[in-house]
């Protein structure tokens, strides 16, 4: 069952490959970061950012098409579950391709607020009520 790529592809379940393939086995990120389902990632752009010392470094890595996949998606911030369901990828497979990118500074990621910060139930109640009141 070949493609017309010439890839193993399966009619009803789309392209055969199994997950571990993507990240060469690994299972997890150990870079220290924990990317929370909805922490926003964002492709750092090294033209419009001036600093030079942004590239890819000169090593054996080259991404793979899931990561420039990933790059694409995320010219705009995207959180980690929302760029695992537009790639139709398991979460897990997600995280440690977004540690590579990570690793070699081509996304920033960003946290999400913590719940401290948010409004107190009192000040939404108060919020409906004025808007009501309108």
């Amino acid at each position: 069952m070949e493609g017309p790529s010439g890839a193993w592809y399966d009619e009803a379940a789309g392209p055969v490959v199994r997950p571990y393939a993507l990240t060469g086995g690994r299972t997890h990120y150990d870079g220290g970061v924990e990317f929370d389902l909805v922490a926003l990632i964002v492709a750092v752009d090294p033209a419009s950012s001036g600093d030079d010392s942004v590239k890819l470094p000169a090593s054996s890595w080259s991404p793979e098409p899931e990561h420039d996949m990933i790059l694409e998606l995320c010219r705009t911030p995207l959180s980690v579950a929302e760029i695992a369901s537009d790639l139709e990828l398991p979460l897990g497979v997600v995280r440690v391709l977004l540690g590579d990118l990570l690793d070699h500074s081509l996304i920033q990621v960003r946290r999400p607020a913590p719940v401290a910060q948010f409004p107190g139930e009192r000040v939404l109640k108060e919020v409906i009520d004025g808007i009501r009141a309108l």
